[in-house]
């Protein structure tokens, strides 16, 4: 048995726990977890996890650690790991920003790290992960760690030195989406519109047009070109939306998720 432990028990850390229940690698993994807050872990009992009272029992335990804590406070996590780490352990980080030389700066140690970037979409098995791996870990540890967010949704592999360039991309997009939405029933509302219906019907626009851009063989550009009649209801509504420069404000927002990436990183 592979064992596998989790410092923080949270919500992106039982998503991943319950991916990791549900599929083919059950039966190869054992299951560890430690948070402050116990209920926290005792609740995930029914996924057949092992409570542990700290990251440093986490370690001992554990040949592959996940970092399922917030960024603000990995850095005391990390230094109650100093001298507990063997030489084959793999830490796999989701903490945004925190780069492997700061996990092996702050353990003091030359710990194999695995980067990744999820989403929460992964509590309902439908998640975007981006990886990267951190020398010295091996092809082998990296393949395990990626299979187990493969069973939670789709993966894609990175280089280290852009895995705070993707968080605007797939960790913190879902929010920016929430929020265009938000717009959409709202007006649906306005207009006499039941939020429900409008609800149901944007939500599966997202899932088609989202099958649209990756399975339909046309660039985003031919897409909506297709919806995209002369004189029709789509572009009096498309030329309101580059008046008000929606893809320069996008990336305006991705630039600031980034740079917040950084400044948490230092």
């Amino acid at each position: 048995m592979i064992n596998v432990g989790f410092v923080g028990a949270g919500n992106m850390a039982t998503a991943i726990i319950k991916g990791i229940s549900t599929c083919a690698l059950s039966d190869k993994i054992s299951l560890f977890a430690a948070d402050i807050d116990n209920e926290k872990v005792n609740a995930l009992g029914s996924c057949g996890v092992a409570p542990c009272k700290d990251a440093a029992e986490i370690a001992e335990k554990c040949k592959y650690i996940f970092l399922a804590v917030k960024p603000q406070v990995i850095e005391g996590v990390l230094e109650s790991l100093i001298g507990k780490l063997s030489d084959e352990t793999v830490i796999i980080s989701i903490a945004a920003g925190i780069s492997g030389e700061f996990i092996q700066n702050k353990t003091q140690s030359n710990v194999k790290v695995v980067l990744v970037m999820p989403n929460t979409p992964l509590l309902l098995g439908e998640g975007a992960s981006a990886l990267a791996k951190v020398d010295p870990v091996t092809d082998e540890e990296f393949e395990f760690v990626k299979s187990i967010f493969d069973a939670c949704g789709k993966t894609a592999v990175l280089s280290k030195d852009k895995m705070k360039e993707i968080i605007a991309v797939n960790g913190s997009s879902p929010a920016f989406i929430y929020l265009y939405a938000k717009a959409f029933i709202e007006y649906a509302e306005s207009v006499g519109i039941d939020g429900e219906a409008a609800k149901i019907l944007f939500s599966q626009s997202l899932i088609g047009s989202a099958k649209m851009i990756t399975d339909s063989g046309y660039s985003v550009d031919e897409l909506i070109k297709m919806v995209s009649s002369p004189g029709g209801t789509t572009l009096a509504g498309l030329d309101e939306l580059y008046k008000g420069n929606l893809e320069e404000i996008t990336k305006k927002a991705c630039e600031s998720c980034t740079r917040r990436a950084y400044e948490l990183s230092k």
